[in-house]
């Protein structure tokens, strides 16, 4: 049953990643035209483009592509409930399913900081996808860097990102057992 509950939940949390991925890089602006970029859209494209054509966007917001992961997260979800229990319980299935997106999207964002500075280390610059990492990233920790500047070389805007994360992701999970 283990083994089963992993791969439900490792194919349900990939494809919502793509899917979250897919807005992040509309919100950020980033390169479209990035091998990582295009692997994104040309995936979440199938599901996306019959959303869009019932649901316009607001503004910069992808509203389609929001409720697909949005969607995603439910489906996980009731498909956890009929493996486990064999029924589905509606309403909190709906509820849990936007702490779902957000939690996930917070664990996204967490190890992309990690790739992010490890690529950092390493890296020549040159790589496509730390290209990508970057413009998703760099919104994010500009505010940072304001209040806390590099300091002889080394930018802390990155731990206090992740730790800023680590905080929100323990907060929403105290507050929804509590609920």
């Amino acid at each position: 049953m283990q083994a089963m509950l992993f791969l439900i939940n490792t194919a349900f949390n990939l494809l919502l990643m793509i899917v979250i991925l897919r807005v992040w890089l509309q919100l950020a602006r980033a390169d479209f035209y990035n091998p990582f970029s295009q692997f994104i859209v040309k995936t979440t494209n199938p599901a996306v483009l019959p959303l869009r054509r019932l649901i316009p966007s607001i503004g910069k917001l992808d509203t389609a592509t929001v409720l697909l992961a949005y969607l995603v997260a439910v489906a996980k979800l009731i498909v956890l409930q009929l493996v486990l229990v064999g029924s589905i319980q509606i309403p909190a299935t709906f509820i849990s399913g936007l702490l779902v997106v957000i939690k996930e999207t917070l664990n996204l964002l967490f190890w992309i900081l990690i790739i992010r500075a490890l690529l950092s280390w390493f890296s020549q610059g040159n790589n496509p996808i730390e290209l990508v990492m970057h413009q998703l990233t760099e919104p994010l920790l500009r505010p940072v860097r304001r209040i806390i500047p590099p300091m002889g070389g080394l930018d802390l805007s990155v731990l206090v990102l992740i730790i800023a994360i680590q905080f929100i992701n323990l907060l929403l999970s105290d507050v929804f057992r509590g609920l």
